[in-house]
């Protein structure tokens, strides 16, 4: 099979599974509702028919499953995207969103809400926190890994790692100073869930999604010239570390924007360009736009296990993205250990 016919084929299967996901999962649930009745709702919304008799089953495919479910795809969407960013900026296959702290940040700002019982935005006041907490401390990392104007690759991850220590120690802090309620929302947080998802929230994420996905698309060129090496992407005319500037604030805009209200998601940046990678080859034109509907895809399925493995229990669905990232992961190591003939 031809890489085009591959491409066009991975394209119209993600994007057909993602929606076939989203109207299954509208469905599941304690009140299950047919998948008839969630097309029949999706087409009368659209004016294409007279919509579903049950108020009820309205109200609760519209109030409390479909912004679930939107929350979902642009969440994995949003951390598909960055995590081929992230492996394009770095040129290293084990890069992922987390790398740059900006996970670890937005857990230090919603956790500090959580625990100062702070309320000045009502019940936005913890995602805002943890996004700001989420874009502050990334660009501490950018800014403290800078030397002379420039940011070398692994000076910028080490220091992405003693900034997520010092977040670790400061998470660890809020949780000893905080009472036994505050300690149970940040462990919950942490491992990551969409349970409080609602329109608001997901109408906050999709801006900055939308303008982080079409920047990510206009830097791709770029990506694939600097895939070469720095020095030969300096001598075709790319401004490596303008390039790296740019992709980082984008990164730290999408990711802080999404883990604001789904909590910390690990994996999913990292598993998902890669997966896309072994059909589509390395060029980000086709990645950065395949990685969106692949991370969407994944999530929306993790969310309706996460959802229905337990009754009338709502799993976290951090748990489930590290239990299948965990292998893949340490395959992936594996991998690179073979290919490259030892671990340097």
């Amino acid at each position: 099979m031809s890489r085009p016919v591959r491409v066009t084929a991975l394209f119209a299967g993600l994007g057909i599974a993602t929606v076939v996901v989203a109207c299954v999962s509208a469905g599941v649930g304690q009140f299950g509702i047919p998948l008839s009745d969630v097309v029949a709702s999706l087409l009368h919304r659209i004016g294409l028919g007279p919509g579903l008799a049950d108020p009820f089953a309205e109200g609760t495919l519209w109030q409390v499953r479909f912004p679930r479910v939107v929350l979902a795809l642009l969440v994995g969407g949003v951390l598909g995207v960055s995590g081929a960013l992230m492996q394009g900026l770095f040129g290293n296959p084990l890069a992922e969103p987390a790398v740059v702290g900006v996970s670890a940040g937005a857990a230090v700002g919603a956790s500090l809400s959580i625990v100062a019982g702070w309320a000045f935005l009502g019940a936005f006041t913890t995602p805002a926190l943890g996004f700001a907490g989420g874009l502050l401390t990334t660009l501490a990392v950018y800014g403290l890994s800078r030397s002379r104007g420039r940011s070398e690759v692994v000076t910028l991850i080490l220091t992405g790692v003693a900034v997520n220590a010092v977040a670790s120690a400061v998470i660890a802090f809020l949780m000893f100073s905080g009472d036994q309620a505050a300690r149970e929302q940040i462990v919950f947080w942490q491992l990551g869930s969409l349970a409080s998802a609602r329109w608001p929230y997901v109408w906050s994420v999709l801006p900055l999604m939308a303008v982080g996905v079409v920047v990510s698309l206009m830097l791709a060129r770029r990506l694939d010239l600097l895939a070469l090496g720095e020095r030969p992407a300096r001598h075709l005319g790319v401004n490596v570390e303008a390039l790296r500037t740019t992709g980082i604030v984008v990164v730290a805009l999408m990711v802080s924007a999404a883990v604001s209200y789904s909590g910390i998601i690990g994996f999913v940046g990292l598993i998902v360009p890669h997966g896309v990678r072994m059909v589509t080859g390395p060029g980000h034109r086709v990645l950065v736009p395949a990685s969106l509907l692949a991370g969407a895809f994944l999530l929306g399925v993790a969310d309706l296990a996460a959802r229905t493995l337990f009754d009338y229990a709502d799993l976290p669905i951090g748990i489930l993205t590290a239990l299948v990232g965990g292998p893949f992961f340490f395959w992936l190591l594996l991998r690179t250990r073979r290919r490259s003939g030892g671990w340097a």
